[in-house]
């Protein structure tokens, strides 16, 4: 079973799902979501296709056991970021109990762990009781529309996100939002000063108010799960060619929220630095506007989930360890459904990089952890 699991993931990882809103023309999901529509099926599950986009859908596999339960879920994104500087990202190599490849660590490591405890499940009698839903959902790289599609038409007691904690219960993670500032100035050879006005200078007046808010942000008491807010300058563009004034300079930045911080506190940041920019100059012009955000989640602090986990981790001669994760997950999609979630998958390195990899040892223990999971929570024990 452990070699299956591990063709699987190896299956999962040779095959490119780029996400297509993040690279123009990549291939997306619609190849991955129909090898795991088969693999689910093959294994006695029912399965379930949701469309969401043109080409992109949600798989579902049900597993029923038409005894009086809990319901669970275990959630994963099929889609990954882009493979530019890497070499044959789609040739899955294994080396010192590394699996290597793009989506390795991000998610399909936990996508397989995920996927061959429900087949463990339905080939050893099924569950004892309750109802277990996997989740193979689009976009998560992106804007989610894959979870917040899965939400509108399913609904269970509790689920798990597999993302990669490092085999970490994490308990909840940091939101974030995207801001777009602007500053204008005044096109003009760059011979005559007295008639230009440099937008790009005076974005450099808003980095610079922006650099010292990061560090407020990072000084200050950390949240107990999500630990300290923070921002980065993500995008910069302006400027027209070398003898010229630049007239507009345009910033995109993004802003990690934490529990407790006001909707939209990364615009308010940004519109408290251009009033102040503007009082100290009367000629400075800029502006800022939301492009997009997620809240951060936590879980419920009394929920079982966690301790499940915990122990089945201990069953397995490993301590569960509780925390909190710096990136963003699908979980908050699923808690503001009323769905509580935590957030469990296995350990690697390069996230997003040109070198990923994911444990495979970390993999199997995921497995069999879930299984157990299953078992326990739909059983309502």
């Amino acid at each position: 079973m452990s070699e299956s699991t591990i063709n699987l993931l190896r299956d999962l990882i040779a095959i490119d799902s780029v996400n297509p809103s993040l690279v123009p023309g990549a291939a997306g999901e619609k190849q991955v979501a129909a090898a795991i529509a088969a693999k689910l099926g093959s294994g006695g599950m029912d399965v379930q296709i949701q469309q969401v986009a043109p080409g992109r859908s949600n798989v579902i596999g049900v597993l029923d056991s038409q005894q009086k339960g809990r319901s669970l879920m275990f959630c994963g994104h099929m889609d990954t970021v882009g493979v530019a500087g890497m070499d044959a990202p789609f040739d899955p190599a294994e080396k010192n109990g590394r699996i290597y490849g793009r989506g390795s660590q991000d998610m399909k490591g936990g996508l397989a762990s995920m996927i061959a405890a429900a087949l463990a499940l339905s080939r050893n009698g099924g569950l004892p009781a309750g109802r277990l839903i996997v989740a193979a959902v689009i976009d998560e790289e992106y804007a989610s529309i894959g979870a917040e599609a899965l939400v509108t038409a399913w609904k269970t007691d509790a689920a798990v996100v597999g993302e990669p904690t490092d085999m970490k219960i994490a308990v909840g993670h940091k939101g974030f939002e995207w801001v777009e500032i602007t500053t204008e100035g005044i096109a003009a050879h760059g011979s005559r000063p007295a008639e230009g006005r440099d937008a790009i200078l005076r974005m450099g007046r808003v980095l610079s108010r922006l650099e010292t808010l990061d560090r407020e942000l990072q000084a200050r008491q950390p949240h107990p799960v999500h630990g300290a807010a923070s921002l980065h300058a993500s995008f910069i563009a302006g400027g027209r060619e070398l003898s010229t004034y630049p007239d507009q300079c345009t910033l995109q930045m993004e802003r990690r929220t934490i529990d407790g911080e006001p909707n939209a506190c990364g615009l308010t940041d940004a519109e408290t630095i251009l009033n102040d920019l503007r009082r100290d100059d009367p000629e400075f012009k800029a502006s800022a506007r939301f492009l997009f955000s997620r809240p951060p989640y936590l879980t419920p602090a009394d929920h079982p989930l966690p301790g499940l986990i915990e122990s089945a981790l201990e069953q397995r001669g490993q301590k569960g360890i509780r925390g909190g994760m710096s990136f963003w997950t699908d979980a908050a999609v699923l808690g503001q459904a009323g769905i509580p979630s935590v957030v469990f998958g296995p350990g690697g390195a390069g996230l997003h990089s040109i070198s990923e990899y994911v444990i495979a040892d970390d993999v199997i223990t995921c497995r069999d952890a879930l299984t157990e999971l299953a078992k326990e929570f739909c059983s309502g024990r």
